[in-house]
């Protein structure tokens, strides 16, 4: 990797400064950004809407934006059937597009019916990054942050430095796009790409489709990444065309003489297939190095393998074969459209035939939603995220591998090699007969309702949808108690649990706080709860803490358990953004050895907060361990905007002060 220099006229820089509207391209400085599209699911959306109600606009203000209902689709109970009558109120009230269950996962329906090259796109989910592959600014933040761009915010990022990496050759047989990704995994793990934009240009770009190029730029946020950017090239054209809107194409491309702030090159034809080990994405290795291991599930699908080739490459390889007995195959096709061509194509025919249970087009094991695998059981999935426990089995051992690889181990029963299965068994690469045009179905997505119409439609609140809870300012001093300390890379999946047990609660946020980091500790919403009246508590983390789901909830739950701060030796971009604005204080140690000189039950003090926070103020504090007598520097990142906020006790009461 290249010295860092200033980077110039990327893809990258051309999209920022098309929407800038505050600050300066200055690695590290805060910018607005005006934002064309918003994204939002149902995870997710339930607060966002919320918090929209709570903003008060009496419609959106963006050009478009989506509600997706795509991860709450199991229906044991009243509580997911009661937040999707919400959200289709909300998109009514607000003129908000809404896509039913079952259409489709929003980060590939979204590319395909409404991603338009140069456009903005903030997301409530961290995935929204896979729509780069269209040439967008596709950024996924947390919902509040979507919520004020719906009501015509600007949204707030740090200027991320633009990480070029340099594609060359073309990919081998039986080797795939996620392959492609996981090599940047195995470089640089979870944390390479915090404050960057992966941008990606040369010739290998030439053999990589469009929704090749989404899987490489979905799982950019495995590696902690702002964004992914392609450019939008005759492959995006040819993407747009297929779906009925070529009209929608403009050509964005970097300058002949671009420069990137880091450089890298990765060969296409030098890779292998390869997969991540439970229970980080980041922990890469050749599929050869641990080819025999038995396996107990296989899963296509999801936003990170979601393309009608990534289906129809697996369908190929099983045809007129059996999977093996001891392995639950499972397919979640991604979208609706994507449905019907597998099975105008006879792939869906050949998936059943060969053992698959083909399910309805959503999330589902993604996000723990069924398809929890046997405890201590292998399960390969074509997934973004492995994190512990988010399958919806506690001890699970899930690994992440391209469809090639997932199909072949779903049909020798143990971890294997693409090539090594297709030699064994003399089957040649499959040649793919994909359709040129894509049976464009919308009959699932219902439009905005015109204006006057739609100021008359209700809420439809069920007992299960809570009210936000209160925010009340930040003292000037916190003296409480460490109620928990946390090593490195700690995810928002282990702070508020994903799977079927927590998700029907993502409106509820009291009884959602009930789960709250029990991962780690399993009494810790109780003893949280007793500290509230009392000035609350403080947690001290490692490194990278929040890394994953951009789920705001995270923060939300903490803060209404009593979190008054943070201290860590990093954070995660989404998460230390939520923290912020829900009121939590983010803060980092000047020296990260201190961590390990902190346990839980010290009593730490922090004074002087107003002055620390004020704007244009000091940005270094002390915090007195008076259990120890220690004292330890510390630092915040914040910008006078957020320190506004977090003094205030969150964004909404400070947006309620300065009306």
């Amino acid at each position: 990797m290249a010295g860092e220099r200033r980077s110039s006229g990327t893809v990258a820089h051309r999209l920022i400064e098309d929407h800038m509207v505050e600050g300066r391209m200055a690695a590290g400085e805060e910018i607005g950004l005006r934002i064309d599209q918003t994204l939002t699911q149902d995870a997710t959306g339930t607060l966002v809407m919320q918090e929209l109600d709570a903003l008060g606009p009496r419609r959106v203000r963006t050009e478009l934006s989506v509600q997706y209902v795509d991860h709450n689709l199991l229906q044991a109970d009243e509580r997911n059937a009661e937040d999707h009558a919400f959200l289709r109120s909300a998109a009514r009230r607000y003129g908000i597009w809404y896509s039913k269950p079952g259409n489709g996962v929003s980060h590939p329906t979204h590319m395909q019916r409404f991603g338009v090259p140069g456009k903005s796109l903030a997301g409530s989910d961290s995935h929204t990054c896979a729509a780069g592959s269209l040439g967008m600014l596709a950024i996924g933040v947390g919902g509040l942050e979507v919520a004020l761009a719906m009501a015509g915010e600007p949204l707030y990022v740090r200027m991320p430095q633009i990480w070029g990496i340099r594609l060359t050759g073309a990919l081998p047989e039986w080797v795939s796009a996620k392959d492609v990704i996981l090599e940047l995994l195995r470089r640089h793990g979870v944390k390479g790409a915090v404050g960057r934009i992966l941008e990606y240009h040369g010739p290998g770009l030439d053999r990589l489709t469009a929704m090749d190029r989404h899987v490489i730029a979905n799982m950019g946020a495995e590696l902690g990444a702002t964004t992914s950017v392609f450019p939008a090239d005759d492959a995006v054209r040819g993407f747009l065309r297929a779906e009925g809107r070529e009209h929608d194409f403009r050509e964005i491309a970097a300058e002949p003489d671009a420069r990137y702030d880091l450089d890298e090159d990765i060969d296409l034809s030098g890779l292998q297939p390869l997969i991540a080990r439970p229970t980080s994405p980041g922990n890469v290795v050749a599929v050869r190095e641990v080819a025999g291991e038995p396996i107990g599930q296989a899963v296509i699908g999801s936003s990170a393998n979601p393309g009608l080739r990534d289906f129809a490459v697996a369908a190929a390889m099983v045809r007129g074969r059996q999977t093996s007995p001891a392995v639950s195959f499972d397919v979640n096709p991604t979208s609706r459209e994507i449905l019907q061509d597998l099975t105008r194509s006879g792939a869906t025919f050949d998936l059943l035939a060969a053992g698959a249970r083909v399910h309805q087009a959503g999330c589902l094991g993604c996000i723990g939603m069924g398809q929890a695998p046997a405890a201590g059981r292998n399960s390969l999935r074509t997934f973004p995220r492995n994190f512990p426990g988010r399958s919806g089995t506690e001890e699970d051992a899930v690994w992440l591998c391209s469809p090639e690889t997932a199909a072949a181990s779903a049909l020798t029963g143990t971890i294997t090699d693409p090539r090594d299965w297709a030699a064994e068994q003399h089957v040649p690469h499959p040649e793919l007969d994909l359709p040129e045009r894509a049976t464009v179905n919308t009959a699932m997505l219902e439009p905005p309702l015109p204006a006057a119409e739609a100021v008359h439609v209700p809420l439809e609140r069920g007992p299960n949808i809570s009210a936000l809870p209160e925010l009340d300012p930040l003292p000037d001093t916190i003296d409480v108690p460490v109620l928990l300390t946390a090593g490195d890379d700690v995810s928002t999946d282990e702070i508020s649990p994903a799977g079927a047990k927590a998700l029907p609660y993502r409106s509820n946020i009291p009884k959602l706080s009930e789960f709250t980091l029990t991962r780690l500790d399993t009494d810790f919403p109780r003893r949280a709860a007793e500290l509230r009246e009392s000035g609350g508590h403080v947690i001290v983390a490692g490194e990278n803490w929040g890394q994953g789901s951009s789920r705001e909830h995270a923060a939300i739950t903490l803060r209404h358990l009593g979190l008054r701060a943070v201290i860590a030796k990093s954070y995660a971009r989404i998460h230390w953004q939520n923290l912020a604005n829900f009121g939590v204080l983010p803060l980092e140690f000047d020296d990260p050895a201190d961590h390990a000189r902190i346990r839980p039950g010290d009593r730490l003090r922090l004074d002087g907060l107003h002055e620390a926070l004020a704007p244009e103020g000091p940005s270094t504090l002390t915090v007195h361990n008076t259990t120890r007598d220690e004292d330890y520097g510390l630092h915040h990142r914040l910008s006078d905007r957020q320190r506004r906020a977090v003094l205030a006790g969150g964004v909404i009461p400070a947006l309620a002060r300065s009306v």
